[in-house]
């Protein structure tokens, strides 16, 4: 290979005589000139066989000059002592720069050696500086494969380690420096922090949340963040507090899951806080957190406030029919939300006429779920009333909500009026026989629902429908 040394001339590098090129490398403050011999350069590479021959070469005062203000001198030193000597060693130097001043300057033998250990080896990179530097050159495209397949893991690797705000360093560059692919997309901006993240990280995860960053969906999902120790008794740190601080001023979040985190009454106040100052979050899932009836209210206040939030979750949090109550009042109003799930609230008779309310008024929800509620006859009847008047309700599960068959044959009739549901539960109540000709009578009117549960009635004949397109399930 010609650009092989043959011949060891250390002690011209050492002692430099006779030498007639001065090359200046690195930039401003760090700048260093080494004196050297064109003879020998050109003897071992063509890339110098060429810039320092005559027609290119720049001289002053007898020596060619040549400045090379792309390669650092740490790098270059290594570089010329292999052309001088034949040694190389690039333990204190990045390999990656090596790498691309050898190639650059035609020392072949070293950029492949050097390629071949960055491709093996994922402690050769310096991240994430190198993968920067790599995604700056097109036609080294096995290197920036593999750096990508190292950044990718480093990011995953941090993410698990609650290293957050690392994590986060590595997907911004991920995203910024290469062409951009779903799977990192996803990655970057979807975090799921289930079962992993605690108080302890909590303080690293609320810096991120406070950058604007590429993260739009966060699932804290069984953290046990909030301020209530169920075994004891006793207050500890409120981890969902110091979450809603940082909450407040995000501005890049759109989902968030806080299921099952025993945030209780004051972190619903807390969260409430934030959903009257937050501008970007669409979906919150507060499921299982027992808020209580008085978290209940302040969220429904928030509601009032907020204009981005399509998709709220408060299923099992004990609202009762007072916190039921509160979320109607402000139902009535509201003009974003479509999706909302209350099951599992105790909301009883009272807080299921509120909501029926809430029904013949508003023109956004698209979906509801007010599964076992206990909303009886009267709730149940109201809801049927509802449903004759309602022009945008698609889905609307009642599943164990102890409705008895008047309650079913008047939700049957208002399926004949019905015009937009698609979606309709009534598994697990109290139907009788007297129920099946009504809904047999419904369906066979109703051109719009896909999907009917009626499992667990005692209903002993099969329903059966003119339309092919709906589901029966009994």
């Amino acid at each position: 290979m010609k650009n092989q040394p043959t011949q060891n001339f250390s002690n011209l590098l050492e002692s430099p005589k006779e030498f007639d090129v001065k090359i200046k490398v690195g930039v401003k403050p760090n700048i260093k000139e080494f004196k050297a011999h064109s003879i020998i350069l050109s003897a071992r590479s063509d890339y110098f066989k060429s810039v320092l021959s005559s027609r290119w070469a720049r001289r002053e005062d007898g020596f060619i000059i040549f400045n090379k203000p792309n390669i650092s001198p740490p790098v270059f030193e290594i570089l010329i002592r292999y052309i001088y000597t034949g040694a190389f060693s690039g333990k204190r130097v990045g390999l990656l720069d090596i790498f691309i001043a050898a190639d650059e300057i035609g020392l072949f033998e070293i950029s492949q050696k050097v390629e071949k250990r960055l491709l093996e080896t994922e402690s050769a990179w310096k991240f994430p500086k190198d993968f920067i530097t790599i995604c700056k050159y097109d036609t080294y495209t096995n290197l920036h494969e593999i750096a990508l397949k190292f950044v990718r893991k480093k990011a995953l690797g941090y993410l698990k380690q609650g290293k957050f705000l690392i994590a986060l360093e590595f997907y911004e560059e991920l995203l910024k420096n290469s062409q951009i692919s779903a799977e990192d997309q996803e990655s970057a901006s979807n975090w799921d922090l289930s079962h992993k993240c605690g108080l302890k990280r909590m303080n690293e995860l609320t810096k991120v949340l406070c950058k604007n960053t590429t993260l739009t969906s966060l699932n804290l999902s069984h953290n046990e963040l909030g301020s209530i120790n169920y075994i004891t008794s006793f207050f500890k740190r409120s981890g969902e507090k110091v979450l809603a601080d940082a909450l407040c001023k995000n501005t890049t979040l759109t989902s968030l899951n806080l299921r099952e985190n025993k945030i209780g009454p004051e972190g619903g106040k807390a969260l409430a806080n934030v959903l009257c100052k937050n501008s970007t979050l669409t979906s919150l899932n507060l499921d299982s957190n027992w808020i209580g009836s008085e978290g209940g209210k302040a969220i429904a206040n928030a509601l009032c406030k907020n204009t981005t939030l399509t998709f709220l979750d408060l299923g099992n949090n004990n609202l009762e029919s007072f916190g039921g109550k509160a979320l109607s009042d402000v139902l009535c109003k509201n003009t974003t939300l479509t999706s909302l799930n209350l099951s599992y609230n105790n909301l009883g008779p009272f807080g299921g006429k509120a909501l029926a309310s809430v029904l013949c008024k508003n023109t956004t929800l698209t979906s509801l779920n007010l599964s076992y509620n206990n909303l009886g006859s009267f709730g149940g009847k109201a809801l049927a009333n509802a449903l004759c008047k309602n022009s945008t309700l698609k889905d609307l599960n009642l599943q164990y909500n102890n409705l008895g068959s008047e309650e079913g044959k008047a939700l049957a009739d208002a399926l004949c009026e019905n015009s937009t549901l698609t979606s309709l539960d009534l598994s697990w109540n109290e139907f009788g026989s007297e129920v099946e000709k009504a809904l047999a009578v419904a369906l066979c009117k109703n051109i719009t629902l896909t999907s009917l549960d009626i499992r667990s009635n005692d209903i002993k004949f099969q329903i059966k429908s003119n339309n092919p397109n709906i589901k029966v399930l009994q």
